[in-house]
């Protein structure tokens, strides 16, 4: 007998709303469904309100766990449409606490993979080393969580001899502690035990569903922005795409451990080859009419930032596909004949972000059909004349 199964919005398991709708047969999944849009944030339509400069502060905020990524794939897009090209030094810069970053979300998901498997000795091993990485962030920006580092025309600071060299200490420790934790993910017992086999995604149905990140180079499938389309400075260092046969979540693992090795290598490559000069240049206020694709591999997969400018100091449209969502499709078919007890497992294999995925918010009228796009503004004068109709709260404004 087939029974369905609703996890979420609000569930426990569940840091951020988001329904997965399971129908099941006794344990096993037969079917999965996705449902989205509990989550309204509004940043595209901010976007169109807000200057270049201040838009790079608001993408940044689009996810705070890979807050670098979408502010600099942004900023990629906006150098393009404002025809400025950064320093190399400043470039080098940038890049460098994206691959901190990328460490820094690799051992965040390692914790929580460790966490979610029941092997909690995992998840504080790695996230004791995730406070090194954070460290180092601020050591290099000021902040440990929104870096704010990047800047239109380069970076907003620079990097000594003594923070260089503070910096090849802290990766000579990790690689370190992230070669024994490739050993244990790949060889404790009960750990591989745990993760072998579940969430099954073949290659062809990994490239048939347009995965991407460690989704997909878990089922062998190369892909990956940096060497694939390599920006800025990506052909100048040596590193390797990590990829697996493995095809589970405990491939998915094991492919995040060795990118964190290939970060180590980026990074100390880029410190050994900084070039002189400055950070930044000067950037125009205004941009000509024209559009840009801007893509980035961020840690969870490649990030995709579009931008149409219109002559002013505001952008005219700006659309981001982060890699949470277009993991989505992959999700349910790995979620398809596993066991309603590895759903925690499949769901936080593609290491997802709700936040990141659902940025805008589309309202339909039940009754004519109408659609609308709703400003900021409009949501918070609805939220206010909701809250003076409260009976408890009749004096309350909501404060979004």
């Amino acid at each position: 007998m087939k029974f369905n199964i609703p996890i979420g919005p609000q569930h426990p398991a569940l840091k951020e709303p988001i329904s997965i709708r399971l129908s099941v047969e006794g344990e096993v999944i037969r079917d999965a469904d996705l449902r989205l849009g509990y989550n309204h944030r509004g940043v595209e339509k901010l976007a169109e309100e807000k200057s270049y400069i201040q838009n790079i502060y608001l993408c940044e905020r689009i996810c705070g766990i890979c807050s670098h990524s979408h502010s600099t794939c942004f900023v990629q897009g906006a150098e393009k449409l404002l025809e400025i090209e950064p320093p190399r030094r400043g470039v080098y810069i940038r890049y460098l606490v994206s691959e901190l970053e990328r460490v820094h979300s690799h051992l965040l998901w390692l914790g929580v993979a460790g966490h979610e498997a029941g092997f909690d000795t995992f998840f504080m091993y790695t996230w004791r080393d995730r406070e090194i990485v954070m460290d180092l962030l601020e050591m290099i920006s000021g902040n440990r969580v929104h870096y704010a580092i990047n800047t239109l025309g380069g970076v907003r600071r620079d990097i000594d001899g003594p923070l260089k060299q503070k910096i090849f200490d802290g990766l000579a420790v990790l690689r370190e502690r992230s070669e024994y934790y490739l050993k244990i993910g790949s060889s404790e017992p009960t750990f591989v035990a745990r993760l072998a086999g579940v969430g099954r995604l073949t290659k062809q149905q990994a490239m048939d569903l347009c995965a991407t990140g460690p989704t997909a180079k878990a089922s062998g499938v190369a892909l990956d922005v940096r060497k694939d389309d390599p920006h800025d400075f990506y052909d100048e260092v040596e590193f390797d795409v990590v990829t697996s046969d493995l095809c589970d979540v405990l491939g998915r693992t094991v492919v995040r451990i060795k990118e964190v090795l290939e970060s180590y290598k980026i990074c100390e490559q880029i410190l050994r080859k900084l070039p002189d000069g400055p950070i930044a240049v000067k950037s125009p206020r205004r941009a000509k009419p024209g559009e840009v694709v801007s893509r980035y591999e961020a840690p969870r997969g490649e990030n995709i930032h579009y931008i149409i400018a219109n002559g002013t100091e505001k952008p005219e449209r700006l659309k981001v596909r982060a890699p949470t969502l277009g993991n989505y499709a992959a999700t349910i078919e790995m979620l398809r004949h596993g066991f309603i007890a590895d759903v925690p497992l499949i769901f936080a294999a593609i290491d997802p972000c709700i936040c990141c995925a659902e940025r805008s918010v589309e309202m339909v009228d039940a009754r004519s059909g109408e659609e609308r796009t709703y400003r900021f503004s409009d949501l918070r004068r609805m939220a206010n004349e909701r809250a003076r109709t409260l009976p408890l709260q009749r004096n309350v404004a909501w404060p979004l």
